[in-house]
């Protein structure tokens, strides 16, 4: 997904591509400072939105989601967790090392996403963060010498921003060789990883189909070029992804409805009942 956050944040990441090893307390740190930058820019042109229907069923989503998170952590780092709900109509979210994390309000209006979509983009997005997968991308591209791609990397794997659009130095062997398998690898995993999220916390996982079933609509990322190119899974592949490891997670769906996960407003399958009224004689 597309983030077009301010490069300033790349620049608060560059020293770290003096350490051979990038390790998990310093890079979230640095996510952190480059957050709360991020975050202040958007306070600025006044596009935090803390209050829009769609703001309050993000965070709703969000918060549902988090405790099943927290326990899936095992970067021996405590996240300090923290949503902002941006409001654009761009298709976009994303999240950083250590947690942070932004929603767009256009992927959600936009695409028309139920609370059961809109957990697996969350999900998703949770999964690149506990996953590390920014700290993995950053310390693959100091090992393989290209050190000056450090802050691309970072924000690459952070945000979905194309390191092309930010270090065009790059030569394009290198660029399909290295980088972009390992970005596909990443991006299912979070698929993956999403399901289990969304399913622990009650949300029916076959919604992240019809996630991408959505995107299709949207755009063709499905031609041979942008499967080369990409460096995400092409929308059939994530939708095949998911469709395989559905019988895996189903029964955990099932387990957290039958154990009184909350009921979500849009369910149709879930009427708020009516208190009855007394007749009077």
């Amino acid at each position: 997904m597309n983030f077009k956050a301010k490069l300033s944040a790349i620049a608060l990441m560059l020293p770290l591509a003096a350490c051979n090893v990038i390790d998990s307390a310093s890079i979230n740190q640095q996510s952190e400072n480059s957050y709360r930058q991020v975050v202040q820019q958007a306070r600025s042109k006044n596009v935090v939105d803390n209050s829009s229907p769609t703001a309050q069923r993000i965070r709703r989503v969000y918060q549902r989601l988090l405790p099943h998170a927290k326990a899936a952590n095992q970067t021996g780092q405590q996240f300090n967790w923290e949503l902002t709900v941006i409001r654009s109509d761009e298709l976009n979210a994303w999240a950083m090392p250590g947690g942070k994390m932004a929603v767009y309000t256009g992927i959600v209006e936009k695409l028309k996403l139920s609370d059961d979509e809109t957990a697996a983009i969350i999900g998703h997005e949770m999964t690149h963060a506990l996953l590390e997968h920014s700290k993995k991308e950053a310390n693959r591209s100091v090992g393989i010498g290209i050190g000056a791609q450090l802050g691309a990397s970072i924000l690459t794997a952070a945000t979905g921003v194309d390191g092309q659009l930010i270090n065009t130095g790059v030569g394009l062997a290198t660029d399909l060789g290295l980088n972009k398998p390992f970005s596909r690898k990443a991006e299912r995993e979070a698929d993956l990883g999403g399901l289990r999220l969304m399913a622990q916390a009650g949300y029916d996982p076959r919604a992240a189909v019809t996630v991408w079933e959505k995107m299709n609509r949207m755009n063709d990322n499905n031609n041979m070029a942008n499967k080369i190119l990409s460096t995400h899974p092409t929308n059939n592949e994530r939708i095949q992804l998911i469709r395989n490891e559905l019988p895996n997670v189903m029964p955990i769906y099932e387990q957290a409805r039958r154990g009184g996960a909350s009921v979500r407003t849009d369910s149709p399958s879930a009427p708020t009942a009516k208190k009855p009224t007394r007749r009077r004689r």
